[in-house]
This record gives C-alpha cells, structure tokens and sequence, in this order.
C-alpha cells in the first residue's frame, strides 16, 4: 500500500516527516525506502578484489521485526497503516451497505494508465443501452474521462485526487451524495491508473475488475500480484493488437492465473467490440445476483 509513494496528506510518508521534524532528525534522515526498512550493504570496510561494486538490489519493508529506523519501526509502520486502512474499511462498508439497500451492483476497474479503461466503459455503456447506471471516474487532474462518459450520455462524477494515487472510501462515499443512482443500477468506479495502491483500499463495490492491456507485457501480473490477487476477474483488453505486438495470450492467462487461481480471464478488445458480449453477460449475472 502506500508505505512509500507518498499519496495524500494522511500517507505513512508523511507520518515519517513529521515525526523526523519534530525529532530533528528530517536534515540528517536517509532517503524514506532506507527508513522503510531497505537493506544496505555497508561500506565500512577495505574494498578488494573480492568487493563487488555491482548495483544492489533492496527490498522494503522486509527487514527485521521490530527494527528501529530513524526512531520509527516497524511494529509502528504496521500500525499507522492499519489505522489507515481501518478508517477507509469503515467508509467502505457504509458505500456497500448503501449501494446494496438499492440492488446496485458496484465494480471498481483498475489498471495501469492506458489499459483502456475508459474505451471499455464507454463501448460497455452503448452495449448496456436503457440499463440504469453510473460513474466515478478518479484521476489527479482533469475532467477528461468523465467528459468522455457524458458523452455517452451517462452520469459520471469526477473525482481529483491531487497527489493521491487511488481512490479510498471517503471519496466515494462524498461522489456517490452526488450522483444519481436508480435501484437496480450498475455502478462503474474507474480507479486513478495504478497498479498497486488501489489493490488495498476497498471501496464498497462488489468486485474489483483488473484491466490488463496486451501491450503491457505478460510479466505485469507477476510483477503486481496483489492487484491481480484482489481482483474477482481480469479483462485482457487490446486483444486486436497482439498480433503487431508479438505476445502470448496464453502466457498471460497462466501468469494471472499465478497469481490468482480461480479468477475468470476474458479477452477482449473495447476497440472492435470482440469478447464484450462475455463482459456484458458477467455484468447482468452479478446486477441479477445483487436482486436476489
């Protein structure tokens, strides 16, 4: 989650400054992957034959329990992040209860910057025809892709989160004062395009959607496995791409599936149209599910 990357005024990145300022430690503080928990070599010794100089690699937040870094550990790490994630969880399940007092059926798409997202929802929107329905669109700047949604003639609200690199529950629960919504809607919440954040902060949406395009590259699930592991179904999107792109569409079925065992793969292409009846039809049986 957001350990390092610095989004919102709320983030653990912040925390650490504070904490390093009022400590008077932020002048002589290493760079936050270091206090985070990174493992350095150190040099306190003669360099010989035998001493590589060779880039090290380094993990954060796997160094050992309880260690003091910068006079914070990280038992304490664990516990801003859960004081983080406890006050999303409760704006969260009021969404969730809300959405479900009305039978609507909420999904939070996520994805790297130009998956193609917005294409999807748009060509699903025209595929959906007369079905009540709503967007969230969040991005740090711009109206652009909600624009693009009320073209389509839908509502959308936009949500700017600055610096934020995802949306949390509060944002939602404030977007969804303003949008209109009929009983028995689909509601469609386009994350800020990221690839690892989004994955920790639940919504109240009912399943998170994971749009992989082909171009990105068949190591993406592998490379961020918690997205893919959260998600209840991984959208394959720019299908007619692969052949100018000399992909596997197999090996990137088996890699989500690494990760995921039991989550649902289809393809598809927002462009041409090809495999939207299947998403189409996944998004009627959990709007039909939600009646029961």
């Amino acid at each position: 989650m957001c350990t390092v990357c610095g989004c919102g005024g709320h983030s653990v990145e912040d925390q650490f400054k504070a904490h390093l300022e009022k400590t008077g430690q932020a002048k002589a503080a290493a760079p936050l992957a270091v206090l985070a928990g990174a493992q350095a070599h150190p040099h306190g010794h003669t360099h010989g034959p035998a001493c590589s100089h060779e880039p090290q690699d380094f993990h954060i937040g796997q160094g050992p329990a309880g260690t003091e870094v910068a006079g914070m550990s990280q038992a304490r790490l664990i516990e801003i992040e859960t004081d983080i994630l406890s006050k999303n969880n409760d704006f969260a399940r009021a969404n969730r209860a809300a959405l479900a007092a009305r039978g609507v059926f909420a999904t939070n798409l996520v994805s790297s910057p130009g998956s193609g997202k917005t294409t999807l929802l748009c060509r699903t929107i025209e595929m959906l025809g007369a079905q009540p329905l709503g967007v969230i669109e969040g991005d740090q700047q711009t109206t652009n892709d909600a624009d693009r949604i009320r073209a389509t003639g839908a509502a959308a609200i936009q949500v700017n989160t600055g610096k934020g690199c995802h949306l949390d529950g509060r944002m939602v629960a404030m977007a969804l004062e303003r949008l209109p919504l009929d009983p028995g809607a689909l509601l469609f919440i386009e994350n800020v395009g990221n690839l690892v954040c989004p994955a920790a902060f639940d919504l109240g949406e009912d399943a998170k959607v994971a749009i992989l395009s082909v171009t990105e590259g068949e190591d993406k699930p592998l490379k961020y496995p918690d997205m893919f592991a959260a998600a209840g179904l991984a959208i394959l999107n720019k299908t007619d791409l692969a052949p100018h792109c000399d992909v596997d569409l197999g090996l990137y079925e088996a890699n989500i599936r690494r990760v995921n065992p039991g989550i649902e793969v289809l393809r598809v292409s927002a462009r041409t149209g090809e495999g939207m009846g299947a998403w189409i039809d996944w998004l009627k049986r959990g709007l039909a599910a939600k009646a029961l």
